[in-house]
């Protein structure tokens, strides 16, 4: 981690919402995700949001030996946005406390506000990180 990964780190990230990014395309063997609207699903809005976080903060970090993961994500979807929308991601990192990152999050889709809330991200040696994931696989 860089002297320069410190709260008050801004970051905006736009998306053109596709149908691939949409509710039916989430899980394509439930039926009930399939027979659902095609609005921008809340899995891929998560998804979105941390591609925003983690975007924001590449620069600060030694990247990609250090990256960072998902450890918890706090926020509401309040609107639905269907595809041909641009979204837009606001984040803004508001603490650092050892290598946990919180974030403040929201989403906007042009027309209205569609999520907002808190990330926390967790700073991690790849290297280490894939030989425990590794482990933990060969002795599944």
């Amino acid at each position: 981690m860089k002297e320069s990964l410190k709260p008050g780190i801004k970051y905006e990230h736009k998306f053109k919402v596709p149908p691939s990014k949409t509710v039916p395309a989430l899980y394509p063997e439930s039926e009930e995700f399939v027979a659902m609207p095609e609005v921008f699903a809340t899995g891929f809005l998560v998804g979105f949001l941390e591609w925003a976080c983690i975007k924001a903060i590449n620069s600060h970090l030694d990247w990609p030996k250090e990256q960072t993961v998902g450890t918890h994500i706090d926020v509401s979807h309040e609107a639905a946005t269907p595809p041909g929308l641009e979204v837009t991601a606001t984040v803004e990192l508001i603490a650092v406390e050892g290598k946990k990152l919180i974030f403040a999050v929201e989403a906007h889709d042009g027309i209205d506000l569609i999520s907002k809330g808190r990330h926390e991200r967790f700073v991690i040696n790849k290297e280490k990180f894939d030989a425990r994931v590794g482990s933990k696989a060969a002795g599944a």
